[in-house]
């Protein structure tokens, strides 16, 4: 089986490089707007479905499966996405300072025949995060790609989370021990 990572996202193509399976990148250009309200916890798997639905069936050969996703972060019921600019990102990390989040991310798998998705959530807790934590990790690690304003494995992570419960991978973009099950169990081992 080949899988095609329809991703910009660095750490997502690390994280599936490193299962084993054959990985090609694709990229596609998707609207990632929501036309119309969704429960939080829905918009990740929402998102990454869409971004499945764009890549055309006819293009997919008999041992490929398309791979999309989309991980948010969600705070008090509010939908962190990637910052716009460094005065977001700051508020963002002010925000979820101190506090619980919680880390969603949507996975759609695709192959000519067959289509799965899930989402998976990871509860995040940040210490208290003093003004020039957060001056200094957005100045040196430029936070723009990533929802929430922040990775995990990097310095913010190392100094600013106290603990996680679920899939740290998930924090990073990608569930791959859920995906790995998924792809065994739906589509066949490697």
């Amino acid at each position: 089986m080949k899988l095609l990572l329809a991703s910009k996202s660095p750490r997502r193509r690390q994280l599936l490089s490193e299962l084993g399976f054959p990985v090609e990148f694709v990229t596609l250009d998707t609207d990632e707007h929501l036309s119309s309200p969704l429960p939080a916890a829905e918009v990740a798997e929402y998102l990454a479905r869409r971004k499945a639905a764009a890549y055309p069936a006819e293009r997919l050969h008999d041992d490929e499966v398309l791979v999309t996703a989309d991980t948010v972060v969600v705070h008090d019921g509010n939908v962190l996405g990637k910052p716009a600019d460094r005065n977001e990102a700051v508020a963002m990390l002010h925000n979820l300072s101190g506090d619980k989040h919680t880390v969603y991310t949507g996975v759609c798998l695709r192959s000519k025949d067959k289509e799965t998705s899930f989402t998976e959530s990871t509860d995040v807790y940040f210490r208290n995060l003093s003004d020039s934590d957060i001056d200094y990790y957005v100045d040196t690690y430029k936070p723009y790609d990533k929802a929430g304003s922040y990775g995990i494995q990097e310095w913010i992570g190392m100094i600013g989370i106290s603990h996680i419960e679920g899939c740290y991978y998930n924090v990073m973009g990608l569930p791959v021990a859920r995906l790995y099950e998924r792809l065994s169990n739906i589509f066949g081992s490697r």
